[in-house]
Formats: structure tokens, sequence, C-alpha cells
């Protein structure tokens, strides 16, 4: 199986889902996230700091373990300017992030 034919399917149980969505909800009010569409997915905007590195390296590593249908990048931009998460994927993935990372309510 590739990259663009794995299953749009998380292996996480319901209640295993609704803790990881809280923790990475509670993780980005407190990074103060800011969200930009991308044309398959979203970027996660937050200031460029080591703690905030370290607590999105670790929602990544935890994500890519279940949803393997999705691409994670976190970029760093040269001097001050603020770090991002883009989280992409298949065309059918983009509502599945939304639903899930989205934290405005």
């Amino acid at each position: 199986m590739t990259n663009t034919n794995l299953p749009i399917a998380c292996t996480l149980s319901e209640p295993e889902l609704r803790q990881r969505r809280k923790t990475i909800i509670d993780v980005f009010r407190k990074m103060r996230v800011t969200v930009t569409e991308l044309p398959d997915g979203y970027a996660y905007n937050f200031a460029a700091t080591s703690e905030a590195l370290t607590q999105v390296a670790q929602l990544v590593d935890m994500e890519r373990q279940c949803c393997p249908f999705l691409k994670f990048n976190i970029v760093i931009e040269a001097g001050k300017a603020p770090m991002r998460l883009e989280v992409t994927g298949p065309e059918e993935a983009k509502k599945v992030i939304a639903q899930f990372f989205n934290f405005a309510e």
C-alpha cells in the first residue's frame, strides 16, 4: 500500500479519540494557535519557542501512529517568525483534519 491509498481511518477507540482531541485542543489553545486553510489541509501557526516545538513534535509523534494517512510538516522559518504545523492528506482527509484539529467552536 502506498501513502496515497492508505485508508482514511484512525486506529484509536472512541474514548481514546475524545481524549486525544481534548489534549490537542488544550495544547493549541495554550499556545494561541492560529489556523490557515491549505488546499489539502490546514496550517497551525504558533510562537517560535522551544516548549512549543517540543509539544508539537510530541503531538505529531502520537498522531502519526494512529492516523498514518496524514502528512505532518513542522516549518521553522528564519528569524523570529512563527512556526507552523502543516497537517495535510488526501482530499477526503481534509474534513477529518478540520473536525479533529480545529478548535474554534
